[in-house]
């Protein structure tokens, strides 16, 4: 092995006085001109109004997630033909519960038969309410001997049509 070389007194002397490389300092993340502050702050009050119009609507329609929840209680009721009169009952409830809590009882409160079927379909934007109709019409209001005899698939039919306009009813600001 070759002894390590002695570096002549002048070259270590320059060596030592080699100082590490002055590094800039980090570009600062914060906006350099009062344009990208203000697109900041346009962007964040936009998100914030985003944020209350999301949580507005959320509240308003609380009674609609309240409804189909009752609907899934309902729908077990029909599925039974012992129990499919009481279900029958409780879908017309649940639908007058969700008029009375999206409009003025006033408005509401005193309709039945067909002004009720009339009002359903007023307000229904998808106008697929037949069964809603005849549920109405018919059935609600038929004896308890005819009811339980109904097809388990009238039934669930009668069930979508419910949850159809529960969810898609259109309510004037």
């Amino acid at each position: 092995m070759e002894p390590t070389a002695r570096l002549d007194p002048t070259t270590e002397a320059a060596l030592r006085s080699l100082h590490d490389m002055a590094m800039p300092e980090p570009v600062s993340w914060m906006p350099q001109t009062w344009g990208w502050a203000v697109l900041i702050g346009a962007i964040l009050a936009m998100l914030a109004l985003a944020g209350l119009r999301w949580l507005l609507h959320y509240r308003a329609n609380a009674y609609r997630r309240e409804a189909l929840a009752l609907l899934v209680a309902v729908e077990e009721r029909l599925r039974r033909p012992e129990t499919r009169q009481d279900g029958i009952l409780e879908l017309g409830e649940v639908l007058k519960r969700t008029a009375l809590a999206a409009w003025p009882r006033a408005e509401v409160a005193s309709l039945s038969a067909g002004s009720w079927v009339s009002f359903l379909d007023a307000h229904d934007d998808d106008k697929s309410g037949h069964a809603l109709e005849r549920l109405l019409d018919d059935f609600e209001y038929q004896g308890a001997e005819v009811v339980p005899d109904l097809p388990s698939n009238l039934c669930g039919d009668l069930v979508a049509a419910a949850r159809d306009w529960i969810e898609r009813h259109h309510v004037p600001a």
